[in-house]
């Protein structure tokens, strides 16, 4: 833009974040990091996205946040949270807040259920509970992946009784070809088959899920 550090240093300042020429500078040089605040205000005097300054695809929560131009304090109010609580998640990945709060916090960042579950690294522990409730009781896992995914119970019980059922249909079709002899090449399909349908595990089961699980963002400002 043809800006001077000491001219985008005055711009911040009258934007109410006021900060010396030689500080724009160490952002520039990489040797210092903008605050939040300093981030949002250097946004608006180069007129370009918070995003754009950080120059990656938000993929944790504090990324999210600053793509959405919320402070902690301030997101921390919209989602009903104490601060200190809701810096605690950013900073070791773990997500503890209840249904309402994990709602008011996927509509807050533009996120998902499913995307927030894959940033607070949860996909395995789902993936875990899924295949456990393939090989045995489903209805005992109900109640552990609802609070991983944080949607109703019913909802999980509906999508894995019927993961089960057709977990079991590739056991019925297996020993149903063995039993009758047939071609090994049957057997090979039938079990490969069955190796994919695992490795979509948790694919599947957020299709299963639906638009409660994978609701699109809402675009940058709102709805």
């Amino acid at each position: 833009m043809g800006l001077t550090a000491a001219q985008v240093a005055h711009a911040m300042g009258v934007c109410g974040t006021p900060v010396h020429p030689d500080l724009v500078l160490a952002w520039e040089h990489g040797s210092h990091v903008p605050s939040d605040r300093q981030l949002f205000a250097l946004a608006d005097v180069l007129w370009c996205g918070a995003q754009t300054l950080m120059g990656v695809e938000p993929r944790t929560l504090a990324e999210h946040r600053l793509a959405r131009r919320l402070t902690v304090e301030r997101l921390a109010y919209r989602i009903g949270m104490d601060p200190t609580r809701y810096r605690a998640a950013e900073a070791e990945r773990r997500w503890d807040g209840d249904a309402w709060q994990t709602r008011a916090l996927v509509e807050a960042l533009g996120l998902s259920l499913r995307g927030l579950i894959g940033i607070m690294g949860r996909v395995d522990e789902l993936a875990e509970h899924l295949r456990a409730a393939l090989d045995g009781r489903w209805k005992a896992h109900v109640e552990p992946v609802a609070e991983i995914v944080v949607v109703d119970v019913t909802s999980v019980g509906d999508a894995l009784r019927t993961m089960h059922a057709e977990f079991a249909e590739f056991s019925e079709r297996y020993m149903g070809h063995l039993v009758a002899r047939n071609a090994d090449a049957r057997l090979k399909e039938i079990a490969a088959e069955r190796a994919a349908y695992l490795r979509r595990l948790v694919d599947h089961f957020w299709e299963l899920i639906g638009e409660e699980g994978n609701a699109a963002p809402f675009p940058p400002g709102g709805r």
